[in-house]
């Protein structure tokens, strides 16, 4: 299933999906489905200690925005199961944003640059050399507006390339997470 694209999304559908990536019981529920392929809203308010009224709530409003979808073959009577559905989001130019869109991708990329930091300090602490699982790497170049354009288009096909979901996962394969930021340095 090709992923879904958050650049066919009205600014409106964004600001609803910032939303709701902010929120934390919404954001541990990704997590747990995107490392466990399933789970229905009992098993959920056991593992995060919530009940399951508010997990099958903010399942519901995760279904609402297609980032999961109810595995009908599982699903019976009140019991139902969910999976994740691949998403691909960029943000788009934030001059381009209505100020409530802006507001809200703000609001998300502050509370995920949180959770970054402890992922690439996690990375240092777990460095085992070039061959380990974490891996971290620090260039500084010299680069164009347009070079930087084509090396993020070659990065994201790249990343495609290696992409694969839970289901398809070659064995002995983890859940990886990866980050890439190029930013001007400050003018001295």
């Amino acid at each position: 299933m090709a992923p879904r694209r958050s650049d066919d999304m009205t600014s409106a559908e964004r600001t609803a999906l910032y939303r709701t990536l902010a929120h934390p019981l919404r954001g541990r529920i990704l997590d747990y489905l995107g490392k466990y392929g399933e789970a229905n809203s009992a098993t959920l308010a056991e593992v995060l200690g919530e009940s399951t009224g508010s997990t099958s709530y903010h399942l519901r409003k995760l279904a609402e925005l297609g980032l999961i979808t109810e595995i009908a073959e599982k699903s019976a009577g009140r019991e139902r199961w969910w999976k994740s559905l691949p998403f691909s989001h960029t943000t788009p130019d934030p001059a381009s944003m209505a100020p409530e869109e802006y507001a809200a991708a703000e609001h998300l990329a502050r509370l995920k640059s949180g959770h970054d930091i402890e992922l690439y300090l996690r990375a240092v602490r777990e460095w085992a050399g070039p061959d380990g699982w974490a891996q971290v790497q620090r260039h500084g170049t010299y680069l164009t507006k347009n070079q930087v354009g084509e090396f993020m288009s070659e990065y994201l096909t790249l990343l495609e390339r290696y992409t694969v979901d839970r289901e398809n996962a070659p064995d002995g394969a983890e859940p990886m997470r990866i980050r890439l930021f190029a930013v001007p340095e400050a003018p001295a």
